[in-house]
């Protein structure tokens, strides 16, 4: 790439700041909702707190299917609103909207299975029951916020970053009151502990989506009339082309999300106290890497629009310019999780513990920063492969790197270890690795798809004539 500048462009690191910082805010927001509800359930009962780990994850692992799939829409919205086409903007968006409506249906008719999920362990009956009444407001939560994720779509496709922000505070401002009020019955609410808590999540995420309806623009309500003028047989085609491009992101989701519960149960094997102190670090790492998401998916708007745009040569200095941010951020949070490790786990739970377990957690916490830097390489550079359309490629890359690499071998290193808590700590370490080497290889991926002028999804068009020696991209 030559003529390219090696350092950050300032003015790209500025547009970069401008489009994810809402989209961190938000999802710092989410964290804190779901950092409340897992502390009031824990705090409850004995019983809650031993269903809420394996009905919470179960949850999340199967929302992260349907959300995922509905989330291909930014791609769609970025694309055309890169090409200057509002009206094409507003119908993709309307197209992903009716997607999301398809899949938050199935999500519902599947409740009578997933509510039998829990049945299939060996756990306590009186958990598994918890389990499955929080399972089936998951479904229900998971339907609305799946509509909600093709809404956000469009806005943070259009660069409207700022609306999710709002609309997602206020709704888990909503979550936070709701869920204490409900589990604990506060604010003259009545008290009903697990159902309370997926009830406020119910609430949260309808706040949200009612939200969204109001801050949408008379141009997409017109992109539902474009679409419908197209024929029944046009509409399900162009959804059925949406579905196979969104599946295996959502496969891609709800395998990362499995990938992180696995690991929490392969944990376990190295005894009480490594389970103990894996939960303390897994909390921590999740407030570390979660604001992360927010900025790979203000990258893959940017780098969708320059697809859009068939400006394929600016998508190497969008990805510097992200990086230059994601790892000031990382430094920051590298620094306290080394030297102030303690006081970073205090709250969630550390202060507390015994001293076998204080170690190992503190020792963990010195590592898992590795996790944060491999994480921001490998959550940019799969979000930015969608905005190619590149779906199936970060699916394939997933189920290789993590399931047969990875998961593998933390197993391997469990099994052989057990009851060694302070393996817990090359646990991270290797987990790290393998999130690092995910990295490597979407960004080589990146890195042909830019040279070829790749876009998987429209119809093939004639490449783009490679960037000139100033750098700038000849159409």
């Amino acid at each position: 790439m030559r003529g390219v500048r090696v350092r950050p462009d300032p003015a790209l690191v500025g547009e970069v700041v401008q489009v994810s910082l809402p989209l961190m805010f938000g999802m710092a927001g989410n964290l804190v909702m779901m950092l409340v509800d897992r502390i009031a359930l824990a705090r409850y009962s004995d019983a809650t707190l031993m269903a809420s780990g394996p009905a919470v994850f179960t949850g999340m692992t199967l929302i992260m299917c349907v959300t995922g799939i509905a989330g291909i829409t930014r791609s769609y919205v970025a694309q055309a609103h890169g090409r200057g086409d509002g009206d094409g903007a507003a119908e993709e968006g309307a197209a992903g909207v009716l997607l999301a409506l398809g899949l938050a249906a199935a999500l519902l008719l599947t409740t009578p299975l997933i509510v039998r999920i829990p049945q299939l362990s060996d756990r306590p009956a009186a958990s598994t029951a918890l389990e499955s009444v929080f399972l089936a407001w998951s479904v229900r939560f998971g339907a609305v916020m799946t509509v909600n994720t093709a809404l956000a779509s469009y806005f943070n496709g259009t660069r409207r970053t700022r609306v999710p922000m709002a609309v997602g505070l206020v709704g888990q401002a909503v979550g936070v009151v709701m869920d204490i009020g409900l589990v604990f019955g506060a604010f003259g609410l009545p008290e009903l502990g697990m159902r309370g808590s997926g009830i406020a999540t119910f609430l949260a995420v309808t706040t949200m989506l009612v939200g969204y309806l109001v801050r949408l623009p008379r141009s997409f309500y017109a992109g539902f009339a474009r679409l419908a003028a197209g024929g029944v047989r046009t509409v399900a085609a162009l959804l059925g082309r949406r579905l196979r491009k969104g599946a295996p992101a959502g496969g891609a989701g709800g395998l990362e999300e499995l990938g992180h519960t696995s690991v929490v149960w392969i944990a376990g094997l190295l005894g009480p106290v490594a389970l103990a102190a894996n939960n303390v670090v897994l909390s921590l790492n999740y407030v570390a890497i979660i604001p992360l998401i927010g900025l790979g998916v203000g990258c893959s708007v940017l780098t969708g629009n320059a697809v859009g745009d068939r400006r394929h040569a600016r998508i190497p200095a969008l990805l510097r310019a992200t990086l230059a941010v994601g790892v000031a951020y990382v430094l920051v949070i590298a620094f306290f999780q080394i030297f102030l490790p303690t006081l970073l786990l205090a709250p969630f739970g550390l202060d507390g513990a015994d001293a076998a377990t204080t170690d190992a957690a503190v020792a963990a916490s010195r590592v898992v920063w590795m996790y944060a830097v491999a994480f921001l390489f490998s959550m940019v550079g799969g979000a930015v492969l969608e905005s190619f359309g590149l779906t199936r490629f970060v699916l394939l890359t997933r189920i290789g790197v993590v399931w047969a690499l990875s998961i593998p071998t933390i197993l391997a290193l469990a099994l052989t270890h057990r009851g060694n808590s302070g393996y817990v700590t090359l646990v991270w370490a290797v987990y790290a690795l393998y999130e690092g080497v995910m990295g490597l290889v979407y960004f080589r991926r990146i890195r042909r798809a830019v040279a070829a002028g790749e876009n998987h999804l429209i119809a093939a068009q004639p490449a783009p004539e490679p960037a000139g020696e100033d750098g700038v991209q000849r159409i």
